[in-house]
């Protein structure tokens, strides 16, 4: 098993740190698995006057699978666009063609008083949201800012192709055969023309899978009804930009996005695993971060890149039994628990490995 191992910013180096102790656990019992770092991020900026440099790309292309922490910083957001930390995220999916994106939003048992919500509203809940990731406005062209009429004008183009929306709807179906056969196709496509094919396409993929339920809902509703009555949905699927959003939304459901893993694949199952929050420039360094999110993104690693169920189990349950002890990090924290740095933490999951 070959791994592009990318720490990226902020706390990025710490809690991949985590994540690569927990592999390192399989590693020592006789798994064959080899890792190499690389730059990415702001601090592929400041070595190499590029946020995804030539060596990452040629890193990343040869790996099996990529492991990645957290990108950006305030000291970055003054640059020039191509010279953004977030660029290289945008550059590296499209360059490894990685259309699909896996966020589940599960709530433990021992975190339902973590989220926000009522108990009643979040307890059990599990929610996979499947979001399309190389298409929509953030790769749409012509996009920029100029002078026109006198004035700065801005301007961005949303747009799909028929072979995109099929595509990713096919990896939504096909999730959703492994849950409670339900899929909620999220649209606006009472405004906008580009969701109404994204609409129309869904009902025809829906007819390859009868035994599926597919219901549409528009955007807007569907953030509404993520914190009204989220436990309706099972597999969620949608867009860059409204998936951007939604998946952000339903991690707070869980308690912390601290929590969240996500997988984006390319046709072939190669992947990009990553924690869903960002780089918190505000702990960085400082060992608080939380690395549940990271540790579970390379649970799925071995899911999904390398067919490994077992593994993937034990790491999750791992995940499961240090949460039932009242181990917790900072953001979960609740009175009565044991407070612990990010490199406690990361003990804690391989201890009970």
């Amino acid at each position: 098993m070959k791994i592009a191992v990318l720490p990226g910013d902020g706390i990025g180096p710490e809690i991949v740190a985590q994540a690569v102790k927990v592999m390192n656990v399989l590693k020592s019992e006789g798994m064959k698995i080899e890792t190499e770092e690389a730059l990415l991020g702001g601090c592929a900026v400041e070595a190499a006057k590029d946020p995804f440099p030539e060596a990452t790309q040629k890193l990343v292309k040869a790996a099996d699978a990529v492991l990645l922490g957290a990108v950006g910083g305030p000291q970055w957001d003054t640059n020039p666009r191509e010279l953004r930390p977030e660029r290289g995220l945008l550059r590296i999916r499209k360059d490894l063609g990685l259309f699909a994106n896996l966020r589940p939003a599960i709530l433990y048992p021992e975190l339902v008083s973590a989220s926000t919500l009522k108990p009643e509203v979040v307890a059990g809940l599990d929610i996979l949201i499947v979001r399309e990731l190389t298409g929509d406005i953030y790769f749409g062209q012509p996009r920029g800012i100029e002078i026109r009429n006198g004035e700065r004008y801005g301007f961005n183009t949303m747009h799909y192709s028929e072979s995109e929306i099929r595509r990713i709807l096919h990896v939504a179906f096909g999730a959703a055969r492994k849950r409670n056969r339900k899929v909620c196709s999220v649209d606006k496509m009472n405004v906008l023309e580009c969701t109404q094919l994204w609409h129309d396409v869904a009902d025809e993929v829906a007819k390859e899978y009868p035994d599926v339920q597919l219901t549409h809902m528009l955007v807007d509703n569907a953030a509404m009804q993520l914190v009204k009555n989220p436990k309706q949905f099972d597999v969620m699927v949608t867009g860059n930009m409204f998936g951007d959003i939604l998946s952000d939304e339903a991690s707070m459901l869980t308690g912390s996005i601290g929590m969240l893993p996500s997988a984006s694949l390319d046709q072939n199952n190669k992947g990009l695993y990553e924690p869903s929050h960002g780089s918190a420039p505000d702990i960085a360094g400082k060992d608080l971060a939380n690395p549940l999110a990271t540790i579970l993104s390379a649970a799925m690693m071995l899911r999904y890149t390398f067919a490994d169920e077992a593994n993937a189990s034990r790491i999750e349950n791992a995940v499961r039994k240090v949460l039932q002890q009242g181990i917790r990090t900072g953001d979960i924290y609740e009175a009565g628990m044991k407070k612990v740095s990010c490199t406690a933490m990361g003990d804690a999951v391989v201890a009970m490995m």
